[in-house]
């Protein structure tokens, strides 16, 4: 499979900058780097994203994620290996990622659920990392970038 074009980060640059400040911002809010890559790769594996559930899956093996979560998120409801706060946090990545698929993306429940584990700050940088995937898989999905070829 090949791209239907370079990649619009290349194009412009200046979003390349943007995109990594912006995912960074996200660092040293409370959250582990490991549940920032599970919400990511779980957000990619909902809009279809072969880079970045490959890129995220890696991370997460950096991180020392186990084989079982790592093939368990994509069923993290059914799966023994998540924490209460991972299954909010991947919940959270779920709901933000099909806004449209409800009335009321996030819910009542679903922020209960956050805020007895997370800060507003942690919760801020869940959000920046779950949003910030989702401009990825987008440009990734519309250009048809490969997996294995690409990196940023």
């Amino acid at each position: 499979m090949d791209a239907r074009m370079t990649h619009p980060v290349y194009v412009a640059p200046a979003a390349l900058e943007a995109l990594r400040a912006y995912s960074q911002a996200g660092e040293g809010l409370g959250v582990s780097r490991e549940t920032r890559e599970l919400v990511n790769l779980r957000a990619s594996q909902i809009n279809g994203c072969s880079v970045c559930v490959e890129m995220h899956s890696q991370a997460l093996k950096k991180e020392g994620c186990s084989d079982q979560r790592l093939y368990a998120v994509a069923a993290w409801r059914d799966a023994p290996y998540f924490t209460d706060a991972e299954r909010a946090a991947l919940e959270l990545a779920e709901a933000m990622t099909r806004v449209a698929d409800r009335g009321d993306p996030v819910s009542d429940e679903l922020w209960s659920a956050l805020t007895a584990h997370y800060d507003e700050k942690a919760i801020t940088a869940l959000m920046i990392a779950i949003t910030g995937v989702n401009v990825w898989n987008r440009l990734n999905a519309a250009t048809r970038q490969p997996s294995g070829a690409w990196t940023a």
